[in-house]
């Protein structure tokens, strides 16, 4: 038989849950206070061209922005050696890509990011997997370049996953962070995409350098379907 939780009567459940429940507000204060240090981060410049294949042709680092200033470009193993190799992915980049709502970028599109996948796999073995999977993102090929190598996602021990981080001004590019392993677990959701970014949720309420975009919290929410209105 599966083991079960102590049971308790209410009062006792209470009195565990409000200490639960001020830890859990103590861990959410060290989650800001870790996205402010994530902010006043420095960065470094992409001096080399990247030339992707799209579904469309060929497509720059500087295209994934979509005109947008940031970009989240999450790096799926998809590759040769890679479990599943040629029909599939890697089951657990998969249940990333899963684990991001189908409107997510319509919201982080709010904020001037732009999210993006690129794997090392021919783009007709990322097609045919993506339509399988139904996702809907883009997903540009990074097969024909040295991106993947250049950026320490394939190494001598295999593929890497993992989230970058990029911002663009004036035609340059910068990467400004870069998460992997169990650091992605809190990504794939709204807060967590806008906590990884440079500028973070552009609220007030955020502790941010002097300059940045901020705007008063909540007002810029809008339903999906309303922000073009």
């Amino acid at each position: 038989m599966t083991a079960m939780p102590q049971i308790v009567s209410a009062s006792e459940w209470q009195k565990a849950h409000e200490a639960q429940l001020a830890r859990e507000k103590a861990l959410t204060h060290a989650r800001d206070a870790l996205a402010a240090d994530r902010r006043r981060l420095p960065m470094v410049r992409v001096d080399q061209s990247y030339s992707f294949d799209g579904g469309n042709g060929p497509v720059s680092l500087l295209d994934l922005f979509e005109g947008r200033p940031q970009l989240l470009l999450y790096h799926f193993m998809y590759a040769p050696g890679v479990h599943g190799w040629p029909d599939a992915a890697c089951p657990g980049c998969s249940m990333f890509l899963d684990n991001i709502g189908q409107f997510t970028p319509v919201h982080l599109r709010a904020r001037g990011i732009s999210l993006a996948v690129v794997s090392r796999a021919p783009l007709a073995n990322i097609q045919a997997y993506q339509k399988r999977m139904q996702w809907p993102h883009r997903w540009v090929s990074s097969a024909n370049n040295s991106f993947n190598v250049d950026f320490g996602m394939t190494t001598p021990e295999g593929e890497r996953h993992g989230l970058s981080v990029f911002l663009t001004r004036d035609g340059a590019i910068y990467r400004t962070y870069f998460t992997s392993q169990r650091g992605t677990e809190a990504l794939g959701n709204v807060w967590g995409f806008l906590d990884s970014t440079p500028y973070g949720r552009q609220e007030t309420w955020e502790q941010s350098p002097a300059g940045w975009p901020q705007s008063a919290p909540y007002q810029w929410w809008r339903r999906h379907d309303e922000y073009d209105k």
